[in-house]
């Protein structure tokens, strides 16, 4: 009995600790933005500037802070920046019932673009969040003006999760998910977000900014599991959809690092093989973090979609870019 207590005693302290970490964390990065509801759920975003509106989506680990430094770029070339945290990061909601796929995300991110009035924007999207911005191409081809993929995932080989994800799993599970989550993940979980960091950003440096704020933000429980419960849908969305992916029309520029050191790479060479008319640029030194570490070539992305520079190349140093091309009609 007295073991039991002594159990039951630690799993109270280490819960209080948890809920002490997301109180410090949430005093420490207030919501920056503004909200908008969509389905009932309010969904935090930041915008700025004025003139063609340009939609940024982050990937799997932090918000709509990813893009900080990108959308203040994009403001200042007349265009408005608007950045989400996607359903169930930062400081927005995330549905409860039901699955919550790259499918329903894009129809969230429908309705709130929508309510802002915001009509045919450019979707900038990182990572994981490339199959969500296909999956919106797919099911509302017209009313977009054309996506930048930037390192972003959208096939279901060399995924992570492709072959199973025991944390993800663990974490997913009814009731003992819910333990993990308010009692192991506030001692486990800051080693493991360095740990993820440090082979995300390679090769280069996380910013100690960022390795900060995602200790703070990204290990709170609903966040966590948020991340979890995406990296399991990632595979079954990206197989449903990729062999309706040469339909797509929209306009496209795909962004990548040269030293990504993930299956990402690879998935940007094979989505312009297939996609009539797209545009790859490879970025020579850079790795996956693109938004957070290269904002210009973000910007570059962009107004090489945008068709306001033809010679968009001559922008930057020319060790910034080591290839643009466009791929040849599907036949």
């Amino acid at each position: 009995m007295i073991a039991l207590a002594a159990i039951a005693l630690g799993m109270v302290a280490l819960y209080a600790y948890g809920r002490y970490r997301v109180s410090r964390a949430e005093r420490r990065y207030p919501p920056t933005g503004e909200f908008v509801v969509a389905e009932g759920l309010r969904l935090h975003y930041r915008s700025r500037g004025e003139g063609r509106p340009i939609v940024y989506l982050h990937g799997g680990v932090l918000t709509g802070d990813d893009f900080k430094e990108a959308i203040e770029l994009a403001a200042a070339e007349g265009y408005r920046g608007i950045a989400f945290d996607r359903p169930g990061y930062g400081y927005s909601e995330r549905p409860r019932n039901g699955k919550v796929t790259p499918n329903a995300q894009a129809r969230l991110l429908r309705k709130a673009l929508i309510e802002l009035g915001v009509d045919k924007p450019i979707l900038v999207c990182h990572s994981w969040s490339g199959v969500l911005a296909l999956a919106y191409a797919l099911e509302y081809p017209d009313e977009l003006s054309g996506i930048v993929g930037l390192g972003g995932g959208f096939y279901p080989e060399g995924y992570p999760a492709e072959k199973g994800d025991p944390v993800s799993s663990l974490i997913t599970t009814p009731v003992i998910g819910a333990l993990a989550l308010h009692t192991l993940l506030p001692v486990l979980g800051p080693p493991l977000a360095d740990s993820i960091l440090k082979q995300t950003f390679k090769p280069e440096s996380v910013p100690e900014s960022y390795r900060l704020a995602t200790r703070a933000l990204w290990l709170r429980p609903s966040a966590f599991k948020a991340n979890r419960e995406d990296v399991l849908a990632f595979v079954p969305a990206a197989r449903e959809m990729a062999d309706r992916y040469r339909e797509i029309r929209t306009p496209l520029v795909l962004a990548v690092g040269e030293d990504d050191p993930f299956e990402t790479r690879e998935h940007s060479f094979r989505l312009h093989r297939e996609v009539p008319g797209s545009d790859l640029l490879v970025l020579p030194g850079v790795g996956h973090m693109i938004p957070q570490l290269h904002p210009e070539a973000v910007m570059l992305a962009i107004k090489r979609l945008d068709g306001q520079a033809a010679n968009a190349s001559r922008e930057l140093p020319p060790a910034v870019i080591k290839s643009i091309g466009a791929s040849e009609p599907s036949r």
